[in-house]
């Protein structure tokens, strides 16, 4: 889980390092204070795109770092992608330049932003604040509910056996109606494929190749500064080590006269070693670098060929791994084209193994949709919606690539009220509670450790709310809950509680975040329950909201 937080020059954040612990931790503060910020900061360390309007007001760059704890999925993943590991905690950071250009390290090693989102999959869940009506959407209820069924891998088999099945109905379908135009591909794929085979293209290896190609591309300019800089410190006897050696001499002939000499001696005999040294190591960086610059001239083929090739072939740089496999798997399927008996066999065999594994994950889908059914009816009777039901109609459609069922959430809000689509029948309150429902009892099935709420408590209030507080609060016992909140009520189940204000002087607005303590959360919980002024009133309703 994430344990800390450190953001510098990151748009109104001037410096902010938050130590976060586990369990339920409410984010509070006036509307525009920066509560947003914290998150657009973890979007960057997940691996979000950068722009320049990130970076403070006159600052050349920003610095967002995390530091998360290791679990085995996330040790696996790193020793896959050959990321070093040390004290047991993953380290990532982003630095942006003025310009909106972004740089990205894991655990201390330039890292690409596919690799970032790779990794966030096994670090934070966000549930943002507009997922009430995104959840209208039928193909994302069908996400969620495959979410909670943990079926990924069910899904991913289905996807595959469906290309599969697919590729092969084209192919079969182009054979049967057109041979010449078969024999015309072949040719056009072999000469592609002649080019691209040369260079051989590795997955995820174009934006390496950008990264190394950029810092070696400035090479010669550090071989001549570095090497001028050493030849003037200890590299002729006009140097500056011997200029030192000199002054060393003539004060070493006149120390006999006072001893209290001796102190500058010794100083600037350290200055001898120091420069020395310093000599030393940029000879030694010289020499590095002109390695490196001997290695620029093949780098540089490289990346012009791969760019060539590119834009000859009329595909973005880094989707050219993929394309040259898509390429070979097409030679090999027209190849074998020209026998319609064994295209028609493929074709049956390829239809059949997507029907298996479809099945599969209908009857998958089927189990947990009653399951994810009961436990949602059953938490909106907590949330004011008595006699409420909620189910899962799974109907057949056309074969996809997610398979061949159409998933809609059904609702009857009230007793004695028929089910029927979400979309239709939830008012926004009753949306926004029954997505937070799903939104906690998915949670529960999901493995990552942090979990962030974004503001998801918009349409409710009362004891609504406050059942919301405690619903997050119990997500909290085992792992990492995060909520971003203007409600009192929610503000005052938490269990650690975090402060956004913002602040102008000289001209200059920067925003702060106070992590506070039992007075301060008085007043912060009765500031939401009575706006600025404060009164002896709110303050005795927010000690009798936080216990205390």
């Amino acid at each position: 889980m994430l344990q800390h937080l450190s953001l510098r020059h990151f748009i109104i954040v001037q410096r902010l390092d938050l130590d976060i612990r586990q369990g339920f931790t409410v984010l509070t503060g006036e509307t525009g204070a920066g509560k947003s910020i914290l998150l657009d900061a973890l979007g960057l360390l997940l691996g979000d795109r950068a722009d320049a309007g990130m970076v403070a007001q006159g600052m050349d760059k920003a610095e967002i770092s995390g530091q998360f704890g290791l679990n085995p999925a996330i040790k696996a993943w790193l020793a896959e992608q050959a990321f070093e590991t040390e004290d047991d905690v993953l380290l990532l950071r982003r630095v942006i330049d003025k310009e909106g250009k972004s740089r990205a390290f894991i655990n201390g090693s330039a890292a690409t932003l596919t690799q970032l989102r790779e990794l966030s999959e096994y670090l934070i869940h966000i549930h943002g604040q507009h997922a009430h009506q995104q959840l209208l959407k039928t193909n994302l209820q069908r996400d969620l509910l495959d979410e909670y069924a943990q079926l990924s891998n069910e899904r991913a088999a289905v996807k595959q056996a469906y290309q599969t099945w697919h590729t092969a109905k084209a192919q079969l379908e182009l054979a049967k109606t057109d041979n010449a135009k078969m024999t015309e591909r072949l040719e056009e794929l072999t000469w592609q494929l002649d080019d691209i085979n040369a260079l051989s293209p590795r997955e995820n290896e174009w934006d390496e190749l950008s990264a190394q190609h950029a810092r070696l591309a400035n090479a010669a300019e550090l071989i001549q500064g570095c090497g001028q800089v050493a030849q003037r410190l200890d590299g002729d006897d006009h140097d500056i080590a011997s200029m030192l050696r000199e002054q060393i001499q003539t004060l070493t002939n006149i120390v006999g006269f006072d001893e209290r000499i001796n102190e500058y001696i010794e100083l600037l005999e350290s200055a001898v070693i120091h420069v020395q040294e310093a000599g030393h190591g940029l000879n030694n960086y010289v020499q590095r670098a002109s390695d490196d610059e001997h290695d620029f001239a093949s780098l540089d083929e490289r990346v012009t060929l791969w760019h060539n090739l590119s834009r000859k072939l009329r595909v973005a740089s880094d989707e050219l791994p993929a394309h040259w496999q898509a390429l070979q798997a097409e030679f090999e399927r027209l190849q074998n084209g020209m026998d319609l008996e064994v295209l028609e066999a493929q074709c049956k065999i390829a239809e059949q193994q997507y029907k298996t594994v479809a099945k599969k994950l209908t009857d998958t889908r089927t189990r947990a949709a009653k399951k994810l059914a009961q436990l949602v009816s059953e938490s909106m009777q907590t949330l004011n919606m008595t006699g409420g039901q909620f189910a899962v109609d799974i109907k057949p459609v056309t074969p996809s690539s997610s398979g061949n069922d159409a998933v809609e959430f059904m609702v009857a809000a009230h007793v004695g009220v028929p089910l029927q689509p979400l979309a239709k029948v939830a008012s926004g309150g009753e949306l926004a509670r029954i997505s937070l429902a799903i939104a906690v009892i998915t949670s529960h099935a999901n493995p990552v450790q942090t979990l962030i709420f974004d503001e998801v408590d918009s349409g409710i209030g009362g004891s609504v709310a406050q059942v919301v507080g405690q619903l997050l609060r119990q997500l909290g016992h085992n792992r990492q809950v995060l909520c971003v909140t203007h409600l009192p009520q929610v503000a005052a189940q938490g269990e650690h509680h975090w402060r956004v204000k913002k602040l102008s002087e000289k001209g200059h607005t920067t925003s702060h975040i106070d992590v506070l303590e039992s007075d301060e959360r008085v007043d912060e919980i009765a500031r939401m329950l009575g706006g600025v002024e404060l009164t002896d009133t709110t303050r005795a309703h927010a000690r009798e909201m936080l216990a205390i």
